[in-house]
């Protein structure tokens, strides 16, 4: 069952990922960054081809894709629980918390980028949209935070031999595969590395 868990994971991810590209890439060769956020008038011209289509597919998919993830964060759970009933607890806390709140979080950033598209790219909507991510910057807080606890226990207690798999298993974690894939700015990275590391774990359970 833990398996069968694992691909509707893979699944996930790899349509998270798609989502993320949803918000990333603009029709016509462009990529959005975080640091257009500081001039309108670059992130008018990144926009300008972008359509309301993209925003709302990557919303309604992203929350099927995010649904299908926790299939495999709780089939971790389940396979941490036969060695350590602590550390699974806290990965299961912890991927709730990733999972709830990032779901809120993949959410707000599509309506934040709806919203910048249809009051026309102006410097008023990007101060909407600066308004937005700061009044509801909790969810992206609390997703992080408990990614961040998910993957360290994770890595933790398969580096330390508290599970059956090898120390190098390890590596087949979000965080040492984000930490190396994250200088590149790929669009999706966390859910590529997401795949990846239940791709890894499929393999070796």
């Amino acid at each position: 069952m833990i398996k069968i868990l694992f691909l509707i994971a893979i699944a996930g991810h790899l349509l998270c990922g798609y989502c993320d590209c949803l918000l990333t890439y603009i029709p016509g060769g462009k990529k959005f960054g975080a640091k257009q956020l500081k001039d309108n008038a670059l992130m008018a011209d990144t926009f300008e081809k972008m359509t309301l289509k993209n925003p709302v597919l990557s919303m309604l998919l992203g929350c099927l894709a995010l649904f299908m993830c926790s299939a495999g964060y709780y089939g971790i759970y389940l396979w941490m629980k036969e060695f350590s009933e602590v550390c699974a607890a806290i990965i299961l806390i912890s991927s709730a918390l990733f999972l709830i709140a990032g779901t809120a979080h993949h959410v707000l950033c599509g309506v934040a980028e709806w919203m910048y598209i249809s009051m026309g790219r102006t410097e008023e909507a990007l101060r909407a949209v600066i308004k937005l991510f700061k009044d509801t910057s909790a969810t992206m807080i609390v997703c992080y935070l408990g990614w961040g606890v998910f993957g360290i226990v994770l890595f933790v207690s398969i580096l330390t031999g508290k599970t059956d798999l090898p120390a190098w298993a390890c590596v087949f974690n979000i965080l040492p595969l984000y930490a190396v894939t994250f200088p590149f700015h790929i669009g999706g990275t966390g859910n590529w590395c997401g795949a990846v590391m239940f791709a890894g774990l499929l393999m070796l359970i």
